[in-house]
Parts: structure tokens; C-alpha cells; sequence
């Protein structure tokens, strides 16, 4: 039963991985595993050892990078992130470069308020030409605005959200001197074909164990039947 509860949540991971290969600034998840010994050294215990997934990493080497020729499509240079306003009302940083305008002109990313160096949301007069330069200043009809905040973490990072990151324990988050590309995206860092590899071995395992599971139960039946009158 361990064994099929550890490749469930595999499977969990594998299918969030696949559903966002195409998402922008999505990093995959990678569970981990542990063999352990059971608590109970009793009859017939001595000599089994069970696993389990214990934590859920992200793994956050860089993903496709495609050209959209979108003026407000930016990617952040290297391994900086924008930091995006979220509902818990701690900040969070995605690569999601995919940024328009709500009809209030403020600057977003799936629907999350864009930051700047200023420490607030960049807003522009709606209906005015919004262009970003590679420096990440925000023009608004030729005049700057703002600047695109960037960040970049060290250490633990985990997902707050959909394609929303934030430092776990020990890790760190610094504000950094960085660059953009625009009409640029960086995609999901997931390869569709090695999701669907690791989903078809999870998927067997999982039925193993299932099997395993059965088979003791099919064993447990007929033991009870033992010495039953007939």
C-alpha cells in the first residue's frame, strides 16, 4: 500500500507536468522518495522496508524559449524572476513573461499586478502606447513609468501558485540589476516525451503493487476457509 501511495502522488506530479508543458514560466515538480524501515518490528516485519514520497521539488532549469514578436511578451535574462502581486499578500515571482494591460492600465501577468522598482504595481494611462525596452523600463507614450522589478532566489524555491514561486526554508530572494528580451517567452521546462515515459513506468508500478495488494487479499481468503466445514 506504500508503494502504490507513493506512486499515485508520482502520477500527480507527472500529470500537473504534462497538463503545463505549453504553460509560460511553468518549472516542473519532482517528487522524492525514501525507503523506510516500519515502526513495528513484528511477526513477518523483520525484514520488509516500505517507501513513500516525502516532499515535492521544483526543478528549475530553464524551459523553450519561443518568439512571439509581442511587444509586451518579455523573458527575464538568466535566472531572474518578475515579482507579481498575490492574494496572500506576500510577494511572488513567476517567469511567466506573458504581461498585458487590465482596463484599469495596470500592468499584469495572468491576471496578478506587475511590480516595479518603485515597490508598487505599474500603472499607465489606459489607451496609452505601453513598450518595454530591454532594460525593462515601462514606456507609456514615450515617457518612462517604471521599471520591471527583478529578483533572484537562492536555495530552496517552492510554488506558491500556478507558475508562482517564492523561497522555501533557508532559501533567499535578492532585488538585481538584470535585463529582458521582449517579443520573447520562455515555455514550461517539461519534456512531453519523458513525462510520458515516467508516466507509463509509474502507471505499471502502481498496478504492481496493486496486484501485490490483491494477491494478499485472494491469500487472506482462502487461509480463512482452512478448516471450514464443508
Amino acid at each position: 500500500m506504500a508503494a502504490a501511495a507513493a506512486r499515485a502522488e508520482q502520477l500527480d506530479s507527472i500529470a500537473d507536468n504534462l497538463a503545463n508543458a505549453e504553460t509560460p514560466g511553468y518549472k516542473a515538480t519532482r517528487p522524492a522518495f525514501q525507503a523506510f524501515l516500519p515502526p513495528y518490528k513484528g511477526p513477518g516485519l523483520v525484514d520488509k522496508v516500505f517507501s513513500a514520497a516525502v516532499g515535492t521539488g521544483t526543478d528549475m532549469s530553464p524551459g523553450v524559449v519561443i518568439t512571439t514578436d509581442n511587444p509586451l511578451d518579455v523573458l527575464p535574462a538568466g535566472e531572474t524572476f518578475l515579482s507579481v502581486a498575490s492574494q496572500s499578500g506576500k510577494p511572488a515571482f513567476t517567469r511567466n513573461g506573458r504581461l498585458s494591460l487590465n482596463p484599469d492600465g495596470v500592468l499584469i501577468s495572468e491576471n496578478r499586478a506587475v511590480m516595479g522598482v518603485s515597490g508598487n504595481p505599474i500603472t499607465v494611462v489606459p489607451g496609452a502606447n505601453v513598450t518595454i525596452n530591454d532594460a525593462g523600463d515601462v514606456r507609456a507614450d514615450g515617457t518612462v513609468i517604471d521599471r520591471l522589478a527583478l529578483f533572484q532566489m537562492q536555495g530552496n524555491v517552492v510554488r506558491v501558485g500556478p507558475q508562482l514561486y517564492a523561497p522555501g526554508p533557508g532559501g533567499t530572494v535578492a532585488q538585481v540589476e538584470g535585463r529582458v528580451s521582449t517579443g520573447q517567452l520562455e515555455m514550461g521546462n517539461v519534456s512531453p516525451t519523458d513525462s510520458m515515459i515516467g508516466m507509463i513506468n509509474a502507471q505499471r508500478q502502481f498496478e504492481s503493487a496493486m496486484q501485490a495488494i490483491q494477491t494478499y487479499r485472494t491469500l487472506d481468503a482462502r487461509a480463512n476457509e482452512v478448516g471450514k466445514a464443508r
